[in-house]
């Protein structure tokens, strides 16, 4: 097996101990490589003004293959208050450094699964009239993942020349001329046809790669009519032109929360623009035991970030004892195995991460139900070096 580089992106809080006890299962499990540590979050923006520093692009760039932990991010008025004395006052915003990432490498697929593991105490449970379900959970979410409404395409007290671009919109002339500009904020939500066309293909060729024969589109295009009815028109030309075996169902977002949670064995594959496939993957993600098991990748023509979808928690960082579960970031090296083809070595993961769980002797804090209070340890719970210890066990 060829010896690859990883950059690693630890970041802020818990980011740092699920990175670690991360590399340490893939070390147990043979995957040999040579991991470059780069800086990124809310230190760098404190003390450069800048989250995603240069030289991490650069790395980036050159070795193709992230491990990213998890970032802090404020409100702009936190942020600003929070930049060295140096900086302050210099017209310095706070960008995602994520969001950033996606858009300066184009990493425009992001993909989210959703799987059940047998015996997680999280899992979500059905009641009956007269019995209790556990519905298989088993869905991909294809979320695109540089357009949409986190395209920071933003203005409070628009410039004339945006205002006066606004007010050719009957809609915004008749409704919102009233308001003075200084009192008005804007946020963009642009979908482009070439990556609404990329993310919905993905989607397609993921159902069609596992005999699914329907590919659900996650939008709100009844109401968002432009942005949400392009995804849809292309995904439904798609399926008549290239996927004859594949149907498209059309669920508006505020609907699928709620079927999520009476029949998610229905779906199998989802794509949504930015913030709803944002949104629908958490919800999806609460089903089978939440933050702690939700991956995720980023996928771009070059580059590939694999990161967890939870935040960064900044008051664990600070426990004698890390109580967070690594599962979510352990999964999205798994994630990383197979966009390398490593296919044996991420089933064999994933086979250690469901024995683990399944059996039951070891639980994070979160499965059994606890609060993330630093004592957990003595009520039983594993910390987080115990869970990666038992999925090295499992392998």
């Amino acid at each position: 097996m060829e010896k690859r580089t990883i950059v690693t992106m630890p970041g802020d809080g818990i980011g740092k101990p699920v990175l670690e006890q991360t590399i340490r299962v893939l070390n147990a499990a043979g995957f040999e490589a040579n991991y470059v540590h780069a800086d990124i979050g809310w230190e760098f923006w404190c003390k450069e003004g800048n989250p995603l520093p240069d030289r991490t692009i650069s790395l980036l760039q050159e070795h193709k293959i992230g491990l990213f932990g998890a970032i802090t991010s404020k409100p702009k008025d936190k942020a600003a208050a929070e930049l060295a004395p140096e900086l302050q006052g210099k017209g310095i915003q706070y960008y995602s450094p994520i969001v950033a990432m996606r858009q300066h490498f184009d990493l425009d697929i992001c993909m989210r699964p959703c799987k059940t593991f047998k015996g997680n105490p999280l899992n979500f449970v059905r009641r009956g009239a007269n019995s209790i379900e556990e519905p298989l959970v088993d869905v991909m979410i294809f979320r695109q993942n540089t357009e949409g409404l986190y395209g920071g395409v933003e203005w409070t007290n628009p410039s004339d020349q945006v205002y006066d671009a606004l007010m050719t919109h009957p809609k915004f002339k008749e409704n919102f001329a009233w308001c003075p500009k200084p009192d008005l904020a804007v946020s963009t939500r642009i979908f482009t046809r070439k990556y609404t066309t990329r993310i919905v293909r993905e989607a397609f060729e993921y159902a069609k790669s596992r005999g699914f024969d329907k590919v659900t589109v996650c939008e709100k295009p009844n109401v968002i009519r432009e942005t949400s009815g392009m995804m849809l028109k292309i995904a439904q030309e798609m399926a008549k032109a290239d996927y004859p075996g594949i149907w498209v169902e059309d669920v508006n977002i505020d609907a699928m929360m709620m079927w999520l949670t009476k029949n998610p064995e229905n779906y199998h594959v989802i794509v949504a623009g930015n913030m709803f496939g944002d949104i629908v993957s958490d919800g999806f993600a609460g089903l089978v035991g939440g933050l702690g098991f939700a991956c995720s990748a980023n996928i771009g023509p070059e580059v590939a970030v694999f990161e967890p979808t939870h935040g960064s928690a900044p008051k664990y960082a600070d426990y004698p004892v890390s109580i967070v579960n690594p599962c979510a970031m352990v999964l999205s090296a798994v994630m990383m195995l197979e966009h390398l083809g490593e296919f044996a070595m991420a089933d064999k993961i994933r086979t250690a991460v469901a024995k683990v769980i399944e059996e039951g002797k070891v639980k994070a804090y979160d499965m059994m139900k606890l609060k993330g209070t630093p004592d957990v340890i003595n009520n039983g719970a594993a910390s987080s070096i115990q869970m990666a210890d038992a999925i090295i066990a499992k392998l």
